[in-house]
């Protein structure tokens, strides 16, 4: 049997910009992403602390050191610039190596979106 358990969470950071007319996506600082082990192109949820949105979408690099997190195309319609979004990313599993695997958590300062 297999599950989907979380693989990475990047906890409470601050919403930089929302572009409606980028294509789509989430624009994370490349420092977070590595932190996190959220690649390129991966599938995330969104959860907006300030709205209790729900959302995925996918990952793009943002500039490195730069505490970017843009929330893009219709996904920006979900956020305002500030509010605090929590990203997850989760993968699926074997039942008895989920029972065993740590996943990579980060808590930066959601200040300015940077590890602590």
């Amino acid at each position: 049997m297999q599950i989907q358990v979380v693989k990475s969470k990047i906890h409470r950071v601050s919403v930089t910009q929302a572009d409606l007319n980028y294509i789509g996506s989430i624009t994370i600082d490349e420092d977070l992403m590595d932190a996190s082990n959220i690649i390129e192109g991966e599938k995330v949820q969104i959860v907006n602390i300030n709205n209790g949105e729900r959302l995925e979408t996918y990952a793009i690099k943002g500039i490195r050191g730069s505490g970017e997190v843009c929330l893009n195309g219709p996904a920006a319609r979900k956020v305002a610039v500030g509010d605090i979004v929590i990203i997850i990313s989760y993968a699926l599993m074997d039942f008895e190596e989920a029972k065993s695997f740590k996943p990579a958590l980060i808590f930066p300062d959601e200040t300015v979106n940077k590890l602590k």
